[in-house]
């Protein structure tokens, strides 16, 4: 499918929601996993889909997705394959920064031309799963649709939260509804799976992953009114233009809050998670960086996913994820956190000269807690996150739903409580 489709991923907003993780970086570069980037998860369906012409389109704290991307994606002299970075630039024919989904691509269209596809493929750079986009391509072609989105059974409660749409026998979109009230539910249902009947999850909820027949998209973009593709071009597309619902059924979350970021890493800790990490035909793909194994003394694990390049002398880590390059002290104990490690080692000398090295220090307490990128960490210091803490934000931490996020680079001191 390669020739045939160009894939946009869609770098989101300022991301507010999940600051201060996006205080210096944008949503894709946000780190997951201990080890990729939100982004790496787009691509990496695109490329385990023989789809390997992607832009990322960005406005906000672009220079780590560049680097990261420069760093990463690089297909060689044979390759027509690419990933570029397409950041908002002001032209005397944009004269604006993107204000919306649509609008984005609006703007970036005089690019995407200069490429020949029959469709665009147009995902977003904060979710987190796994799909075979040739699947949805083919279902496209097969019912001749001019517009196919990915949907997802969900169950009614939360509906809420999402797009809800209808569709016929044939499949085919014939309603649409931006975050239904519950009270409207009942006359929203949709034909699903089986399997996804006896589990309750009945409703369609758009997954904002969108394929466009070239010519269609051209068309729509000369419209310079509709900024949002959720928002209008879906919704006013609906009765005019053959729209297709293509069902999908695995694992799907979107990660637009420090809450849904916080989850979906942990869940990654489970015996067998939802979403797989260890699965040969769908690898996912990031900056291959030469750092040594971990090294692990006298540390009891517990469901516990630990990166490259790692030396942890701590008591227990539990449910947690320990990003690369990550320091932590003897005695400490590390539970239900999300620890994302540095971007370098420091000199031996320097650790030597300096009262905290960087990582976390000897007989610390972290739960309900992410530490940033970079952060040093004192010794004896008690994080203990929950529903008990106030929201806050200070030049070190932030707390939003009872979760403690130490800011990037933040120097805690020893003794240090909240």
């Amino acid at each position: 499918m390669k020739k045939k489709v160009l894939a946009i991923i869609l770098g989101g907003g300022q991301g507010s929601r999940l600051a201060p993780l996006t205080e210096n970086r944008s949503k894709p570069a946000v780190p997951v996993a201990g080890k990729y980037r939100l982004v790496d998860i787009p691509i990496s369906n695109c490329l385990n889909s023989d789809i390997n012409r992607i832009f990322v389109l960005t406005q906000f704290n672009s220079a780590s997705l560049n680097k990261h991307i420069k760093n990463t994606y690089n297909f060689g002299f044979f390759s027509d394959g690419f990933v570029d970075i397409m950041a908002a630039e002001l032209t005397p024919r944009s004269g604006t920064w993107f204000e919306g989904t649509a609008d984005a691509v609006r703007k970036c269209m005089h690019h995407f031309l200069n490429y020949e596809f029959d469709y665009a493929l147009i995902l977003s750079g904060d979710q987190l799963y796994q799909m075979d986009y040739n699947l949805m391509v083919e279902e496209h072609i097969r019912k001749n649709a001019e517009i196919t989105l990915a949907t997802l059974p969900v169950l009614a409660k939360e509906a809420p939260g999402f797009g809800i749409l209808k569709t016929n026998n044939d499949g085919l979109i014939t309603e649409f509804i931006e975050k239904p009230v519950p009270e409207l539910l009942p006359d929203w249902t949709s034909e699903v799976s089986d399997e996804m009947k006896r589990v309750g999850k009945n409703h369609l909820a758009s997954m904002g992953i969108y394929l466009f027949n070239r010519d269609l998209l051209v068309e729509l973009m000369a419209d310079p009114t509709t900024k949002d593709f959720g928002k209008e071009i879906i919704p006013q597309a609906i009765g005019t233009r053959k729209m297709l619902s293509y069902q999908y059924e695995g694992y799907w979350t979107d990660i637009g809050t420090i809450e849904s970021f916080f989850e979906a890493n942990l869940k990654l800790t489970d015996d067998i998670p939802d979403f797989n990490l260890f699965d040969n035909s769908r690898v996912i793909y990031t900056r291959a960086r030469m750092l040594p194994p971990s090294k692990i003394s006298g540390t009891t694990l517990d469901r516990t996913i630990i990166a490259d390049g790692c030396i942890i002398l701590a008591s227990r880590i539990e449910h947690s994820v320990v990003g690369i390059r990550s320091r932590i002290g003897k005695g400490t104990t590390i539970v239900n956190s999300i620890i994302m490690g540095s971007d370098y080692y420091e000199e031996l000398a320097e650790m030597n000269i300096k009262l905290r090295p960087m990582g976390v220090g000897e007989r610390c307490y972290l739960n309900n807690a992410i530490v940033d990128k970079n952060c040093v960490i004192g010794n004896d210091v008690r994080i203990n996150g929950g529903p008990h803490l106030a929201e806050a934000d200070t030049p070190l931490y932030t707390i939003k739903e009872g979760i403690v996020i130490l800011k990037k680079g933040a120097i805690i001191p020893d003794g240090f409580v909240i």
